[in-house]
């Protein structure tokens, strides 16, 4: 599966475009994850960058926390399988505010 699509990138804001906006005003782009280590990341924004491309939003790992990341660390494989994933059901009705008080 493709973790970000030519739709994903056409409506991920510029980095820094929402800072200081109400969380409840912010929709989470897309939502990545692993089944496997238990963490998911909601990105708000992204661009590219070279050839990567770097994401803005909420990181739920150990700790939860608002943060950088980029899709090569997202791309991680172990042989053949993708330790990460997209949510392809996740949708744009979901905002920050949500993620940051309850497990979306």
């Amino acid at each position: 599966m493709k973790l970000l699509t030519k739709e994903i990138m056409a409506k991920l804001p510029k980095l820094g475009s929402m800072d200081g906006k109400d969380p409840t005003t912010v929709p989470i782009i897309v939502k990545f994850f692993s089944p496997y280590i238990g963490w998911a990341w909601y990105s708000t924004e992204g661009e590219q960058r070279g050839n990567d491309w770097e994401f803005f939003g909420l990181v739920r790992g150990l700790e939860n926390e608002l943060g950088y990341f980029t899709l090569s660390e997202l791309s991680i494989k172990r042989g053949l399988l993708s330790l990460v994933e997209r949510d392809m059901f996740f949708g744009y009705k979901h905002t920050l505010a949500e993620a940051l008080k309850e497990r979306l």
